[in-house]
This record gives structure tokens, sequence and C-alpha cells, in this order.
């Protein structure tokens, strides 16, 4: 057995490279689709050329104060040809000189460090292939860690190491970034959550915030983070693994409703140095049942992409850009975001979760960023997940229930209720045990039975796997129309608390049936409902930016509204009396589907079909 370790000299601009390759080594891609487990990086041998190079420019980033910079290289290749790529690494020194071994029999070190990005060294130098020559522009963002570039020939399933670039790094890379706010456990409590380089032994996290204009407080921050072996399986645990920094969460209470604040997050260094991030702001909840303007926006399956172009993403997830854009275009009138699963497709690949976070990071720091979790998120054998698919490449939940906040009973669970003025959510975890007589069942008939529907008149149920209805090609197919077993159950509940909106994710596309129960239409219209709906209108909204799903040649009864494309969807509470939901395209904004809800009180006190007590319906 072989093994590959590299020691690196910078002398101007010569490097100097000792490898060692480790010729057998097996590497569990969860994902076929996962861009980065097409790189076997851990198959790479020596073409080392001292007249190759490449120049990263500049050396030092964040000289302002800014965690997202894009960098120049000019590179040069005296054999070029098509299949030459550049990846970006961080640690700088790619080489993990010690990474313990998947499989027992497999003695470590390994190389396992995956880049973060590559891009093939033509993509913007047509005349590559013949003078080998190039120059490409790429965009860091700040990640508790310097950065090279390596050019490889031999393409990416038998990479030939060329050469590497000097190195570059953020001023400060343990600055505290990428903020994510949450709803806390009661209304008028908000969450912040970020991540930094700064452990507890190092510095004392906190957040300093306060009304606008007015006095601030200073309040503390807990510390969390995970290590390799929390990790499931691979790639989580070998060539994904990247090491996630630690992740600060502070709980900012007693807000006054829909006031406006300001924050930023701070480290007390032991020295008595504090460590500031920028300035931002969020405008609290309103008070439950509070009959004001609400607006929120609801989409799942949305990923992370690469304004560089760099094309480990570009046929994953190809809309993930404009749905964060047009979200970001809109954000003076979004009060409250639901990404309801499949976050950002790390799979394995744990570098990708501050690559999400700093994308999402104008919507998150600004609105509460609530999160569901998916099978993207959670899903490996033997870990006690519903289903045994590796989909979460080894993460088995761990990154998402460390990075994001969710007001939950327990973290591990990932079910929760939200309240935010006239709606109550209750979000489900698809990935855990939700049929009858389960812990996951109890909790959504209590979190459908216990809200007051007249101060709180718009209830929303919201899951990652469609557990309603969806004309998916591979639903069909099945001949089930949802997930297996997914309604048989919930559909009661649904109907017997009158919940009026249910929607999903997973199936990567838009569709909206009428107001249902078991496959029966309860109302004839179409887009202006007034009075009773009579059962519970079912959306898939899975068109957050991930590769899109195909519907099936088939049109049911129920399906109202199809949409083949990328997309999310906006609710607008007027008052308790009048809802609106509208879905927009991500490529341009605008609306292509809408329904409004009119209605009063007695109407949703109304008996239907199976919501009221028999006696009630015999009399």
């Amino acid at each position: 057995m072989m093994m590959l370790m590299m020691s690196e000299m910078w002398k101007s601009r010569d490097l100097f490279f000792s490898f060692v390759v480790l010729a057998t080594f097996q590497l569990a891609v969860s994902d076929g689709h996962q861009p980065l487990s097409i790189v076997a990086i851990h198959k790479t041998t020596l073409a080392l050329d001292e007249r190759a190079y490449i120049k990263a420019t500049p050396n030092v980033l964040g000289l302002t104060g800014q965690n997202t910079e894009w960098i120049t290289l000019q590179y040069s290749n005296p054999k070029p040809t098509v299949e030459d790529w550049i990846g970006v690494f961080s640690p700088a020194n790619f080489s993990a000189s010690t990474c313990p071994a998947e499989n027992r029999g497999v003695d470590p070190p390994l190389l396992c460090s995956a880049p973060i990005k590559y891009q093939y060294a033509n993509f913007s130098s047509n005349s590559y292939k013949t003078t080998g020559k190039g120059s490409l522009k790429l965009q860091l963002i700040n990640q508790r860690s310097d950065f090279s570039f390596a050019l490889f020939t031999g393409g990416l399933t038998s990479p030939k190491l060329v050469t590497v670039s000097n190195k570059v790094s953020f001023v400060n890379p343990n600055a505290p970034v990428y903020p994510r706010l949450a709803q806390g456990k009661t209304w008028n409590e908000m969450t912040v959550t970020w991540t930094s380089g700064y452990g507890i032994s190092e510095a004392e996290p906190f957040v300093e915030w306060g009304p606008k204009g007015g006095n601030r407080v200073k309040s503390p921050a807990g510390t969390l983070t995970f290590d390799r072996n929390t990790m499931c399986g691979a790639p989580a645990r070998t060539v994904g693994w990247r090491d996630p920094g630690y992740t600060h969460t502070s709980f900012l209470k007693e807000l006054w409703p829909n006031r406006q604040y300001i924050y930023k997050l701070g480290h007390r260094l032991f020295n008595g140095t504090v460590i500031w991030s920028e300035e931002y702001q969020f405008k609290a909840s309103p008070f439950p049942g509070q009959n004001s303007l609400q607006r929120v926006v609801i989409f799942g399956d949305m990923g992370k992409a690469e304004a560089d172009g760099s094309n480990e993403f570009n046929n994953y997830q190809p809309g993930s850009l404009n749905t964060t854009k047009q979200i970001i275009k809109d954000l003076k009138d979004i009060d409250i975001v639901f990404h309801i699963g499949d976050l950002c497709y790390a799979s394995g690949y744990l570098s990708q979760w501050d690559q999400f976070t700093a994308q999402i990071e104008p919507i998150a720091s600004t609105v509460p960023y609530m999160t569901a979790s998916g099978n993207h998120e959670r899903d490996w054998p033997g870990t006690g997940s519903f289903y045994g698919t590796m989909d979460s490449g080894g993460e088995c939940g761990v990154p998402s229930q460390t990075m994001f906040y969710v007001p939950a009973e327990n973290r591990e669970n990932f079910w929760y209720s939200a309240d935010y003025g006239m709606f109550r959510f209750c979000i489900a975890n698809t990935e855990l045990d939700w049929r009858k007589g389960s812990e996951q069942y109890k909790f959504i008939e209590n979190c459908l039975a216990s809200v007051d529907r007249q101060k709180q008149p718009w209830l929303i149920f919201l899951a990652h796997r469609v557990l309603g209805y969806s004309s998916a090609d591979f639903y069909v197919a099945e001949g089930s129309f949802e997930e297996p077993m997914g309604r048989e159950d919930l559909q009661y509940l649904w109907q017997k608390y009158k919940v009026d909106i249910a929607m999903y994710g997973h199936v990567h596309n838009y569709e909206r049936t009428c107001p249902v129960y078991q496959n029966i239409c309860t109302n004839k219209e179409k887009h202006s409902y007034k009075g009773p709906l009579n059962g519970t209108i079912h959306l898939v909204v899975g068109g957050g930016g991930a590769s899109l799903a195909e519907f099936a040649p088939i049109n049911t009864r129920w399906s109202i509204f199809k949409d083949h494309d990328f997309g999310f969807v906006k609710l607008t509470a007027f008052d308790q009396s009048n809802l609106l939901l509208e879905y927009k395209k991500s490529s341009d904004g605008q609306v292509y589907d809408s329904f409004r809800i009119s209605r009063e009180y007695r109407d949703i006190l109304a008996c239907t079909v199976d919501n009221c007590p028999p006696t009630t319906l015999a009399s």
C-alpha cells in the first residue's frame, strides 16, 4: 500500500512536493449526483512539472472587513489538455497527514481532502489547449483557514497533480460570520446562530443588541461543534470531512412585537480584545393573534451554487442562486422564511455548509430562517432514520441540527411548532416515523389541536417529503401519488383540525391541489375560496433550486396547477379573514399561480366530514 502525503515550501514561485500514493481506497458515494463525489482525489498521482505554475492574487483577503472576495488565478501548463482542471483547497495543505480510515483494515494516513470546488482550466480561456496559459476568477468566502489552488491533468476520475499555487487567506479567518436568525421557543424570543473559528478556550462569544435608537445589551452565546467521529459514514468522515469550526447561539429575549432591533456578533479574546462582525438588524415577531400584515416565504430543496460559475453545482442546483436573489430582492416585504428540507445538499462534503450559510446570509441575518429535516440532511442506514438511504452522505443530521436552531423540544427529532402572528405552523420531520402511535404523530396532533383558531386562523402543515399529493413520475410509478404511508394516518388529523394548507418539498417542481380529503375535491373553486374549505389544499414547493423532477403524463381530478420550473411560495395574511398565496418563479419573481381564502371565524367552526363528533352529525 502506498500513502499520499504532501509537504510544501514557498520560495518565490517555486513549490516542492513529496507524495506517496495510496493505491486502494474505497470511497462511499452516498448520492451519485453530488458533484464533488466525482472528484477521485484519493486516486491522485504525480505529474509535477517545474515549468507549470499557478499564481493567485491577492494574497490577503478581507482587508476592508468583507467575508467574500474575488481572486484571480494566472496559470500555465506546458502539456495542456481539455481535461485539465483546477481545484480549490482549504486548508491550503490539502494532504491531510492524519486521517482515520473508515475501514479498520486500512491504515491511516489517507489523502482525504476533497476540493471545496473546481473548474476546468479552459473555462474562461478558449486558447488554453493550444497555449497552455489561462486565467480564472473565483469567489472565496471566509472559511476559517487558508486556501491553495492545484492544477490537475487526467480529468476528475484519474487526477494527476501538476502544480500548486501560493497560499491565500483572509485577514482574520476566525472571524464571526454568517448569522442565522430563528424563532425561539416563545413568540418574543429571537435566536442568533453564527459560525467562527473561536472555541470557548480562546474567546467568549456574545451578541450586542438593542432596539433601533435605544440602549444595547450583551447576551452570552453557547458554543457547539462536532468532530469526524460524530459522522456516521463516508464521505462525511473521510474525503468530505472538513473542520466545521464552532457554532454559537444566543437567545435574545423579551422582545417588543414588531419592533426593529440592531445586533452584531462579538468574541472577547482573553487578552481583552473584542472581534466584531458587521452590524445587522431584524424585526421582532408579532404577538400570536396580532391582526396585522404578515408575509411568509416557503420552499424546499434549494441547495447552493457558485456565483463564479464553478461547475461543481452547475447542473445540480441550477436555480439556487436565482431563488436566493429573488427572495433578497423582495426581503423588505418578507417577515419569515421556511426552508423545508434539503438545505444545501452537502451530502457528506462539509465545506458546502459554509458555502450555503454564506449564500443565504442576506436573508437569514434579517428574517427568521426556519428549517426542516430532509433526506439529504438525515438519512443513513442504521441510524434510526425512517428510510435506509445513504442520502446524507454520512452526516446523519449532525451538521444541520448543529448549524441551524429550531425551537424543538429535542433537536435530534427536529420537529416543532412555530407561532407567527395569525399563523400556526406545524413542522414535521419526514425522516422519522410519523405514523399513528409514533411519538411524532402525537406531536403533530397536539400542534394542530392546541391552536386557538379565533386568534390564529391560518393553520399550516409543513414537511419535506410529500405526505399529501403529488403527480411526480416516481410517486405515480409507485401508484401512491405520495410518500408511501404518507397521508394514510395524517389525513384524519388534517381534516379533524381543519388544516388550511399543507406544503412539501422533495419533489423538485410546483403543484397545487384543490381542497381535498381522501382523494376527493371538497370545493370546486380554484382561485377564490370563500367560507369553509371542507378539506386541505396541498402544495409541492420543492423547486427551490435543485434539478427539476418530472411530472407523470397523467391528470388527476385533485391537481389544479403544475409547473416544471424553479420557484417558491409567498403567503400573505392581510388580516384574520383574508389570506393570499402566490407562487413565484425564481427566474423573474413574477406570480404564476395564486389563490385567496376569505372567511369568517364561524366558517372554521362549521362541521364537515370527519371533523365534528358523530353525535353532532347525527343530530
